[in-house]
């Protein structure tokens, strides 16, 4: 008997879905920083044993959408919603937005979560130091709002509770042939980590709104036996930003391809020359065209 099943992963910006999607995988396939909305792609990532295989789904942060960027990321929360065999709902223990009388998202999203016969399950994270007590108000809360989930605490940080929450997803996961080569781990062509890695330096290292309005795009990938050669664009929507980004003599652009070099280096298992450029794409955020042409589709 083989189980296979999609199982994808819902919550507020920084509950943790990118980190306990790489701690559940031994991977970094999610680029992870402090800020909210880090993740704006919808992100696949496979686990597989002899008996199952998991296909889990990283979705972004759900938010009320304020330009058609964000609109396009919460269609692909929407549409994770559909196709899924469990959802998976993190929750942040340290959070207090998580437990008032009203989740902070949209209303549907929770009605849609409260179905009944819904295959939930809620990993309320970081909870490395709550106390008992704390624990059973939360799992009360939880199980008043969505009766019939199963109900589990953790860390995925502190990869804390990630063996019972993998034994509890086997558990109640379908009868099915693996949908994927159970030899892969994504669904995502290397090229799409590649302008992750340096996204994640941009929302690293710069402040403010600046690293919202950036975009990237791999425009050469030449690869060969000893070294990956990568140029790549960083879009923003004003000269302003441009300015910004590229720093001093250059300065602050090259300690953004630096870190993303030895990032791609170790993904990869390679030596990486990387050349990035900054350009000026008025307004992309709000441009179909150019929110088609990034790839946010």
């Amino acid at each position: 008997m083989h189980k296979a099943g999609f199982i994808n992963i819902l919550g507020k910006p920084n509950a943790g879905k990118s980190t306990l999607l790489n701690a559940l995988l031994g991977e970094k396939l999610a680029i992870i920083t402090h800020k909210a909305q880090t993740t704006r792609h919808r992100i696949m990532g496979f686990f597989n044993d002899e008996g199952h295989q998991l296909v889990f789904s990283d979705t972004p942060g759900i938010i009320e959408p304020a330009y058609k960027l964000q609109e396009r990321m919460m269609k692909g929360v929407e549409e994770s919603m559909e196709d899924a065999d469990i959802y998976l709902l993190v929750l942040d223990a340290t959070d207090r937005r998580h437990w008032e009388d009203k989740l902070p998202w949209p209303e549907n999203v929770e009605q849609r979560l409260q179905q009944p016969g819904l295959p939930l399950l809620v990993f309320v994270n970081k909870a490395e130091d709550i106390a008992p007590e704390q624990r059973l108000e939360k799992e009360q809360i939880c199980l008043e709002r969505f009766p019939n989930a199963h109900i589990l605490f953790g860390s995925a940080a502190h990869k804390q509770g990630l063996d019972l929450l993998l034994e509890t997803l086997k558990a109640i996961c379908p009868e099915h042939a693996p949908y994927f080569d159970k030899e892969e781990i994504t669904d995502r062509p290397v090229r799409f980590f590649v302008a992750e890695f340096i996204r994640e330096k941009l929302l690293l290292h710069y402040k403010k709104e600046v690293p919202y309005h950036c975009a990237v795009s791999i425009i050469e990938y030449k690869e060969a036996e000893d070294i990956d050669r990568i140029r790549a664009e960083i879009y923003v929507g004003r000269d302003s930003q441009k300015a910004i980004l590229i720093g001093h003599k250059g300065s602050r652009l090259k300690t953004v391809g630096t870190e993303a070099r030895l990032d791609m280096e170790a993904f990869l298992g390679k030596k990486v020359y990387l050349e990035l450029q900054v350009k000026v794409k008025k307004d992309w955020r709000d441009s179909d065209a150019s929110l088609r042409w990034l790839g946010y589709d």
